[in-house]
């Protein structure tokens, strides 16, 4: 038997969940403080729920879970002859794996809508799954950590979640550039090129700027058959970077217009609040994903703090007015963000922002080198956990050399040694692992240095 894990997914060890708990942390201590509460949804969905949210491109990267038992059963011959999976599936799977948490807490909201307090404002971190290509910084099973409010027009929540992100990043020391756009304004971009019956055509092709730049989208609306005039457009339009000149050049489209107020209503809103970290408008923003209705965000690692340092978007999301409207519950706006866990994760690891000590992880832990002393050690490593400290023993007494062998191995931060003479005098030996020192200290002195 071939021992591995599938493409696109990555074992987590101790020292690597104790990281990402550090991000998750952070990030929930902020979600809390601004008033979101914690939400669970199953790992997989109905097909029937998932599909038509994300998009042609999103619907080809839904993981379908077959259906139990003899899942062929039930299949018309004819499609199995003809060995058409797109049709065939809709008879063979009923389930998928999520792939965002948006859809699913849209779900919620629409089944749960009479027990819930509106704003609803929930925060949820949890696992996807996406059919994606594997590649540096994209993988097949992911976190994320997403904050959204349903159930408010206000774009005061836009600005808090402006907020959120310069908040939960400035704690992680990790510089970014969070911008910010708004489909309206794509949708007015689309009205002054002539091509309104086009959006998503437009903007799933300029959502792929970064990585084709302006002559790759180009080629990209041409091949979709929008007309040279409409492209050379849509082009200038994407030199725009103020809403001054925006709003000049929405001026024949109500739906641009408006989208242009909502942004400035927005920057109006956070004028007065200092930002560690960049709000820009970005007119090239576009979110291929087909529910955002109003702004949008992205945000990115900032070149300028991190020279160097390569990585796709580390968070986005966006206002999608409809979204529970698919599923019965018409009316209930939305607005929410998702940081990209996974590559934050390895933006930290890159750069080295980790803590050197982990506080969640192991602080102290008891040696013992004989038998004598094992009940000494058994009788500190108790004291400590009462105590709160996250303390551990070797189970066994053993020579020194064996011992701090496995205490390296551990990464703790503190050992307490006892041996023949700790255990004839009571003063266990406290060592700080990382600077060497030690000192000989009673059981109660030595909990209480390390409280």
């Amino acid at each position: 038997m071939q021992i591995g894990i599938p493409e696109g997914t990555r074992d987590f060890g101790p020292e690597q969940v104790y990281k990402r708990s550090y991000i998750f942390d952070a990030a929930r201590s902020v979600f809390v403080k601004y008033g979101f509460q914690p939400l669970e949804t199953p790992a997989m969905e109905r097909l029937s729920t998932l599909t038509g949210k994300y998009g042609e491109e999103g619907d080809r990267l839904l993981f379908k879970i077959l259906n139990n038992g003899d899942y062929l059963s039930k299949a018309p011959a004819e499609l199995l002859e003809q060995r058409n999976s797109g049709k065939l599936t809709a008879h063979i799977s009923e389930r998928g794996l999520r792939y965002d948490l948006t859809v699913p807490f849209a779900r919620f909201v629409s089944m749960r809508h009479h027990e819930l307090a509106f704003p609803f404002k929930r925060y949820q971190i949890q696992p996807v799954w996406r059919a994606d290509r594997p590649q540096r910084g994209r993988y097949r099973e992911f976190y994320q950590c997403d904050v959204d409010v349903v159930g408010a027009d206000s774009l005061v929540h836009e600005a808090e979640l402006a907020q959120i992100y310069d908040e939960v990043f400035a704690q992680l020391g990790l510089g970014v550039v969070i911008r910010i756009n708004n489909r309206k304004v794509l949708a007015g971009m689309a009205e002054a090129a002539g091509v309104a019956d086009q959006l998503t055509t437009m903007t799933v092709a300029i959502d792929k700027l970064d990585k084709i730049g302006l002559d790759g989208v180009r080629e990209e609306l041409a091949k979709r058959g929008l007309a040279p005039e409409a492209i050379d457009r849509i082009a200038g339009l994407l030199g725009i970077t103020t809403l001054e000149d925006l709003r000049a050049a929405m001026t024949g489209s109500e739906t641009g217009l408006k989208g242009v107020e909502e942004l400035a209503t927005v920057f109006g809103y956070l004028a007065d609040v200092p930002f560690t970290n960049p709000l820009r408008f970005d007119i090239t923003l576009a979110r291929g994903l087909d529910y955002y209705t109003g702004c949008i965000f992205e945000v990115a690692v900032d070149a300028a703090r991190h020279p160097g340092v390569k990585m796709g978007s580390i968070g986005g999301g966006g206002r999608y007015d409809n979204l529970t409207g698919v599923f019965g519950r018409p009316g209930l706006s939305g607005v929410g963000v998702s940081f990209g866990a996974e590559r934050i994760y390895d933006l930290l690891e890159e750069l080295n922002l980790f803590p050197a000590e982990n506080s969640a992880g192991l602080r102290l832990l008891f040696l013992a080198f004989d038998e004598a002393a094992f009940g000494l050690a058994l009788k500190g490593v108790r004291a400590a956990r009462a105590a709160g400290i996250n303390a551990d023993l070797y189970p066994v007494a053993g020579k020194p050399q064996k011992l701090m062998k496995y205490a390296n191995a551990r990464k703790a931060p503190y050992v307490a040694l006892v041996g023949e003479e700790e255990a004839a005098t009571g003063l266990l030996t406290l060592k700080n692992m990382t600077t060497g020192e030690q000192e000989r200290l009673a059981l109660p002195d030595l909990v209480a240095r390390m409280q």
